[in-house]
C-alpha cells in the first residue's frame, strides 16, 4: 500500500509539473530601472528609503534580476512592436509612432493556437486593433491618468477612478471571472504609468511633498564631451519640461518664486521626480495585489511573473527627461523574472538580453517552437542558470526618428558590448565611442582618440555585422517618413 501511494504521489507531482505554465506579463511605461530598489543606482538608496517599490524588489528577491537588460529602439511604439515579434524594428514594421500591422506572427497568435488564453489589458499604442487575443480592453494612444476611455471588441467605455488602478481591478476581473480554468493562460497587464505628464493616483498627490530627492551627478551636464547632437535635443528639464501640463504649476505664481539660473533646474528636477515617482508607487501596488490574487488563487506555483517597462528614462541625469537615445540610461530596461521552480531566487544573469528576445522566450515556456523568422534568443536557458556557448556578445540598436520630432533627438544607429559603446549618427556623419568601464555616465567619447584605434576597428566591425545578421536595409532607406497618426510619444 505504501509503494503504491508513493508512486500515485510521483505520478500527481510529475503531472502537475506537466502542465504548461501561465504567463503573467506586467509591463509598464518610462520605468527606469533607477527608480527600483532591485537594480543599483545613484538613487537607489533613497528608493529603499522612501519604501517606494517593496513589492517589485520582492519579485526580484525571489526571482531573477537581467543586469544587462536593453531595449532595441527607445520608444514606446517600436518597444512594443519587438516584444510581440521577436523582431526588429526596420522587419516589424514599427520604426516610429506607427500602425502595428496585426496580420503578422506574434507570440500571442502562436500560444493562443497551442491552447492557451490570451488577454490584454492597458496601453497598446501600437494604433490597430489587438490581434491574437481572446480578450483585450486598451487604452486609446496614449490613454489619460483619470477616468480613462478604454477600446473594446464592441466599442469605447470609460471608467472612473485612476488608469494604473482601473488596469489592475480589470486584469484581476479577467482571472477572477473570464478565464478558463482548464487553459494555461497569458495576461499582459500594461501600464500607462510612469509616463509623461506623471499624474499620481489620488491617495499619493501630496506624498514626498517635504522629502529633498537626491539630484543625479550629470544634472548640469554641458555636453562638451560628446558630438553636436548632445546638445540639439530638446528634452531638457529646465528648458523644455512645461510648468502647465508637466508640472501642473501656474506660470505666474512660478514667476513669484523668483528663481533663475541653476535654481530653475532644482526646483523643475524636484516637482518632476515627485509625480513621477508617486506613479511608480500605484505600479507597485499594482505588482503586489496581483501577486497576492494569485497566491489566495492557488495559481502561483505554476505561473510566471515577469516585470518589465517598454524602455529606459531619464531622471535627470544629464538635464534631461525621455528616452530615445542609446545612452545607457535610456537603453537599458527593466527585466525581472520569477519562475516557481526554475529560477534561482536573487539570480542576476549578466548576459546581454533585449526586448526582441521576449516572444521566443514566452514560446520556449510553452513549449512552442520559435519561428525562424525571429530574432530574439530564449531566455529559458539563462532562467535555469545556464549559459548556452552561442550567446551574443554584442546588441544592435536603432533609433529612427529625427530632429522632425518632438524631442529633436538625431537618428542613429549603434552596437554595444559588455564594455563598449559605439554610437552612429548617420545623418550627420557623426560618431561616438565610449569607454563603459571608465566612463560609466558616456561623458567623453574616446572616438579618435588613438589609444582606441583597435577596439574602434572592432566596433565598427561588429556593426556590420550586426547588420548583416539582423538583414537590415541600407542606412539611405532609413529615413522613410513616419505613418500620420494621432498622439505623440
Amino acid at each position: 500500500m505504501r509503494i503504491f501511494l508513493s508512486m500515485l504521489v510521483m505520478f500527481m507531482a510529475a503531472a502537475v509539473s506537466a502542465v504548461p505554465p501561465n504567463i503573467v506579463f506586467i509591463f509598464s511605461d518610462d520605468h527606469a530601472l533607477q527608480a527600483m530598489g532591485a537594480y543599483p543606482s545613484w538613487l537607489h538608496e533613497f528608493v529603499e528609503q522612501q519604501n517606494i517599490t517593496p513589492n517589485i524588489d520582492r519579485l526580484a528577491k525571489e526571482g531573477a534580476v537581467f543586469a544587462n537588460s536593453f531595449c532595441a529602439n527607445s520608444i514606446c511604439s517600436p518597444s512594443r512592436a519587438c516584444v510581440l515579434t521577436g523582431k526588429h524594428s526596420h522587419l516589424n514594421g514599427v520604426t516610429r509612432w506607427q500602425k502595428f500591422d496585426g496580420k503578422q506572427t506574434t507570440f500571442p497568435k502562436l500560444l493562443q493556437k497551442a491552447g492557451y488564453q490570451t488577454a490584454l489589458i492597458g496601453k497598446w499604442h501600437l494604433i490597430s486593433e489587438p490581434t491574437g487575443f481572446d480578450f483585450w480592453r486598451v487604452l486609446p494612444g496614449q490613454g489619460v491618468y483619470y477616468n480613462p476611455e478604454f477600446i473594446t471588441p464592441t466599442g469605447k467605455q470609460r471608467t472612473k477612478g485612476y488608469v494604473t488602478e482601473i488596469i489592475t481591478d480589470m486584469a484581476l476581473d479577467w482571472l477572477e471571472k473570464q478565464r478558463d480554468a482548464a487553459k494555461p493562460f497569458v495576461l499582459m497587464i500594461q501600464h500607462k504609468a510612469p509616463h509623461r505628464n506623471w499624474g499620481p493616483a489620488p491617495q499619493y498627490a501630496h506624498w514626498l511633498d517635504d522629502v529633498k530627492i537626491p539630484e543625479p551627478p550629470t544634472l548640469f551636464d554641458d555636453y562638451s564631451g560628446r558630438t553636436p547632437s548632445a546638445s540639439k535635443q530638446a528634452m531638457e528639464i529646465g528648458r523644455h519640461m512645461t510648468l502647465k501640463s508637466d508640472l501642473k504649476t501656474d506660470p505666474e505664481e512660478f514667476k513669484k518664486l523668483g528663481l533663475t539660473g541653476k535654481d530653475v533646474v532644482r526646483w523643475k528636477y524636484q516637482r518632476y521626480m515627485q509625480d513621477y515617482l508617486r506613479c511608480v508607487k500605484s505600479v507597485d501596488d499594482s505588482v503586489g495585489r496581483v501577486r497576492e490574487y494569485l497566491k489566495k488563487a492557488g495559481l502561483d506555483k505554476n505561473t510566471i511573473v515577469i516585470y518589465s517597462s517598454d524602455q529606459g528614462f531619464y531622471l535627470g541625469e544629464h538635464g534631461w527627461f525621455d528616452k530615445r537615445w542609446m545612452y545607457e540610461e535610456s537603453f537599458r530596461m527593466p527585466l525581472i523574472v520569477n519562475w516557481p521552480g526554475v529560477t534561482k531566487p536573487g539570480a542576476r544573469p549578466t548576459e546581454l538580453v533585449q526586448n526582441i528576445d521576449y516572444a521566443p522566450t514566452f514560446l520556449d515556456i510553452a513549449g512552442v517552437p520559435v519561428p525562424e523568422e525571429m530574432q530574439g534568443m530564449s531566455l529559458v536557458p539563462l532562467l535555469k542558470g545556464e549559459t548556452p556557448k552561442d550567446w551574443r556578445t554584442d546588441l544592435y540598436y536603432h533609433y529612427y526618428d529625427g530632429p522632425e520630432g518632438e524631442h529633436r533627438v538625431a537618428p542613429h544607429e549603434g552596437v554595444r558590448t559588455a564594455r563598449y559603446t559605439l554610437i552612429n549618427f548617420y545623418k550627420t556623419g557623426d560618431w561616438e565611442l565610449f569607454d563603459l568601464e571608465k566612463d560609466p555616465q558616456e561623458m567623453h567619447s574616446v572616438y579618435g582618440d588613438p589609444a582606441y584605434a583597435k577596439v574602434l576597428a572592432e566596433m565598427k566591425q561588429r556593426l556590420a555585422g550586426a547588420r548583416e545578421r539582423y538583414k537590415l536595409p541600407p542606412l539611405s532607406q532609413a529615413e522613410k517618413p513616419p505613418d500620420k497618426a494621432e498622439g505623440v510619444e
